[in-house]
């Protein structure tokens, strides 16, 4: 199955929302009810969303200190034609995320319902993303 274009207009409305620190972008792509994992302390981080984007809403974007948006699309993979995951790889500032996000079409549109996300790793300020 094809990527249909309303949910990579979606996946793009995330990476630039990330990329800019944007409130309103992400809160057109994900889904009110939406919350945010990870495990990478051992230990089992959950995330609602309202906090994700006010943690998000206080951070230096990296678009305003001139960092170009480094971010690829790794997988879609389709559980349906309205639900669908999608694996990205993004750098902010120095740190290189894997996300993994869960869409569902609804009347919105396509809207991230779960995030669950990796810090990849460190990259100093002359790496760039291709290097993983």
């Amino acid at each position: 199955m094809n990527a249909p274009t309303d949910l990579i207009n979606a996946v793009e409305t995330y990476l630039d929302g990330i990329h800019e620190c944007s409130v309103d972008k992400l809160n057109t792509v994900f889904h009110p009810a939406s919350s945010l994992f990870d495990s990478d302390n051992g230990t089992v981080f959950v995330e609602p969303i309202e906090s994700f984007l006010q943690d998000v809403s206080t951070r230096v974007s990296p678009a305003s200190v001139g960092q170009a948006r480094e971010a690829e699309i790794l997988m879609i993979d389709y559980l349906s034609p309205i639900n669908a995951t999608v694996k990205i790889r993004i750098r902010a500032h120095k740190n290189v995320f894997v996300d993994h996000l869960a869409f569902v079409k609804g009347e919105a549109g396509w809207q991230i319902v779960a995030k669950i996300w990796h810090l990849e790793r460190l990259v100093d300020d002359v790496a760039d993303l291709s290097a993983a």
